[in-house]
């Protein structure tokens, strides 16, 4: 029976349009595939083993520790150019009873996540991105592969949950720092006369129960949206590929998660 070129047109479209919807959506659908494999793995005892818990903590400590200076100089610098200038400007304007309120809302909620995500990628995404593309350009992870050894086991697990646990940390820190640097200068420059406790005791007590969730939930997303992205970039690399292509797209996808989820919290929770 002869097939009428009316169905033969729909399906090369259909062909063509599902070609183009899988090429364009696969990373996507690798992240999504790939951050339910992480959580479910990390639920099994079985995965950890030594030499994914030996990964894990060095993980943690390089993520951690590595960028502590750099959260800690650019909370500072933040504290120093918005908190100060809030700070300043609201008391001058008679909205001082206002402070807390865009403190919260503005820095610890919006500002903070981001920064802290940049800053994640920048110092700790990029070094597992180059990492694990050397690694699998070069031949290693096909040869990890054929000893029986899990790639996603071996890397992306225990680094995505160090980059989890790293986010949350230095969220934290960066906000305190912020915070402390703002009222040090305010302080200095007779802005403000209340005692530091009762300056965070007006931040915190102008946050709403919601952001309790949000504020850690925004940290620990976008570090674990960091290390998914950034190991799966790695890993997803090809002969044809080098540092040159490799991470100019690594770090345009790890941008787009970051504010993508902070963009989600932010309007499901306003």
């Amino acid at each position: 029976m002869k097939v009428p070129n009316r169905i033969i047109l729909l399906r090369r479209f259909l062909i063509r349009l599902g070609y183009f919807t899988r090429t364009q959506m696969r990373f996507t659908l690798m992240v999504i595939g790939g951050s339910w494999g992480v959580l479910r793995e990390a639920c099994s005892p079985t995965t950890w083993r030594r030499t994914v818990r030996i990964e894990f903590w060095q993980s943690l400590h390089q993520a951690t520790g590595g960028g502590l200076i750099s959260v800690l100089v650019t909370g500072a610098l933040t504290g120093f150019g918005i908190v100060a200038q809030a700070v300043y400007w609201l008391g001058f304007a008679g909205l001082a009873q206002m402070t807390g309120s865009i403190l919260s809302t503005v820095l610890v909620r919006e500002i903070a996540p981001v920064l802290v995500g940049v800053i994640l990628l920048g110092r700790s995404g990029m070094l597992m991105l180059t990492e694990l593309g050397t690694l699998t350009v070069g031949g290693q992870m096909r040869a990890l592969t054929g000893m029986g050894i899990d790639p996603f086991l071996t890397f992306l697990v225990p680094r995505t949950l160090a980059m989890t646990i790293s986010g949350f940390t230095l969220g934290i820190i960066f906000s305190m720092a912020a915070l402390l640097v703002g009222f040090a200068v305010c302080r200095v420059e007779d802005v403000v006369t209340m005692p530091i406790w009762a300056f965070l005791d007006q931040v915190i007590s102008s946050m709403h129960p919601i952001d309790y969730f949000v504020i850690p939930a925004k940290f620990t997303c976008s570090g674990f949206a960091v290390g998914v992205c950034s190991c799966l970039s790695g890993m997803d690399v090809t002969t044809e590929d080098d540092l040159s292509s490799l991470m100019p797209r690594g770090f345009a996808r790890g941008m787009l998660t970051i504010m993508v989820i902070n963009v989600i919290f932010s309007v499901s929770f306003d």
